[in-house]
Parts: C-alpha cells; structure tokens; sequence
C-alpha cells in the first residue's frame, strides 16, 4: 500500500533491485491481477508474502464470515501465514462499543478455527481511536489482547502498528505480554506527522518525518521476542503522487537511517 501506485510485476521487480525480501499484499490488488497469477508472480519473484490485509469488518459488512474465510483461503494460496484483520466500527446507526467488539468476538470464534487448519494465522491490528466509529472498533493493544487471549497463538494474535499505538502508555507492557504469548503476528512502522489530512486516513508519515521515535518501538519489539518481518505501511497521498519506484526506495533507506540496527 506504500507504493500502491505500482503494478504487481512493478513492485516486485523493484523489491528485487532494492533486496527486500518480502511484500505484504492487499487483496484488492491481488483480485485485480489474478489471485493466482499474483502468487506465481511473488514466488517466482523469490519473494516472501509477509502478510494480507486485510479480513475484518465484522460489524459492517453484510457476510463477513464468508468474505474472511475467503480471505483466509487466499492468504493459503499467496503462501503466507499471517491475515491482517481490521474489525470493523460501530454498525449503521450504533453507538455501543461494547456490542462492536462483542461481535467481533464472536466472529473470531467462528473464523479461529477454520484459519488454523488452513495454517493461516489470525493478527487483529488495533487502529487509533479516531478510527473505532467507522473502522475499528478495537483501539488499543490491550483490546486486541483480550480479544486473540481465547484462542490458541498460533490462531489469533495482533499487529503492532507505530502509527496507532505509539500514543499508548499501555502499550509497551502489551507489546512485552503480546510477546511473552507468541502472539505478536506483524510489526508495522509509519510515522505521526501533523496537521492530518482531511479525512485523516491518508496522514501516515513517511519514516523520519514525525513524532514516533521508530527505532525505540524496533527495540521494544525485538526484547518481546519478535524475530518476523518489519513492514512499513504508508497511506499518503504526497507519496502516492510520485515515481512508485522512488518513494519504495527513498523508504527502504529511512529504514535503515531511522529503524535499523546492526
């Protein structure tokens, strides 16, 4: 989604230059090429399918059981572990949070199961408060928590996303928890940059350009255990506008100046 501007062979040609190692997918791209071709594409590519994202929306959407086990399959074929769920808000007309993330809960019920038999593991990404009312209605890493806490680890975990809970002074002691189960299922980087955009959807910084100390987060992450992949996901316009290719390697470097450690 960082350079969504790129076509599939596009993106992993360059990943391929750049040497990163592995892309996460969105479906709606994947749809768009061929869920098949795209997995061939990807492996023939040597590359590794970090993540897809994303399953969820379990209070909004009309069959949200049979689009995430659809999801869930897809994840099977493109040869990844991990589905990136966003749950989903408040229903049409809701005002009760409680209710959202019950629903939420009883999904996962339905869902963990069928994803484990597939190996597919279930992480549940915690987006910023200004989100619950129309896209997810679990804000925080101790929510996701308590709601993956019921299943096994290999079947439900969650995403650790700077751009949503750097704000949390709970949040490094859920990383610590999250870790201590084996549940910490991706680790997504964006920065906080201000003044957010209209409709503050497309506000994710690119790395070095806001408030988040990243590479704190990088080793908070790495002392709970996290050994997989690092993704950096970007929703903005400014970087969407310019050459794919340019932006993909512009951000492979302020990885290495603002997160990497040797």
């Amino acid at each position: 989604m960082t350079v969504k501007q790129l076509p599939l062979p596009a993106l992993t040609e360059a990943c391929v230059r750049l040497g990163i190692p592995g892309v996460g997918l969105w479906r709606e791209p994947v749809h768009s090429y061929g869920l098949e071709a795209a997995a061939k594409l990807v492996r023939d590519a040597g590359l590794t399918v970090t993540t897809l994202c994303r399953g969820g929306f379990f209070t909004t959407t009309a069959s949200p059981l049979d689009d995430n086990r659809a999801a869930i399959d897809e994840a099977a074929t493109l040869g990844t572990d991990t589905l990136v769920l966003v749950s989903g808000g408040l229903p049409p007309g809701g005002r009760d949070l409680a209710s959202a993330r019950s629903r939420i809960a009883d999904a996962l019920a339905e869902l963990a199961p069928y994803a484990g038999e597939r190996g597919i593991r279930l992480a549940i990404e915690p987006l910023h408060p200004m989100y619950a009312a129309d896209r997810c209605a679990v804000s925080t890493l101790d929510q996701a928590l308590a709601l993956a806490e019921p299943f096994p680890a290999s079947q439900v975990g969650v995403v650790v996303d700077t751009y949503h809970v750097w704000w949390d002074d709970r949040a490094p002691a859920a990383v610590a928890r999250a870790g201590a189960q084996g549940r910490i299922h991706s680790f997504q980087l964006a920065d906080w940059t201000v003044p957010l955009p209209a409709g503050v959807l497309t506000g994710r910084g690119q790395l070095g350009d806001g408030c988040v100390d990243l590479r704190a987060w990088r080793r908070l992450v790495d002392a709970a255990g996290y050994t997989g992949p690092i993704e950096v996901e970007l929703f903005n316009d400014d970087l969407w506008a310019r050459n794919g290719t340019e932006v993909l390697a512009e951000t492979a470097q302020r990885y290495v100046e603002e997160v990497f450690e040797s």
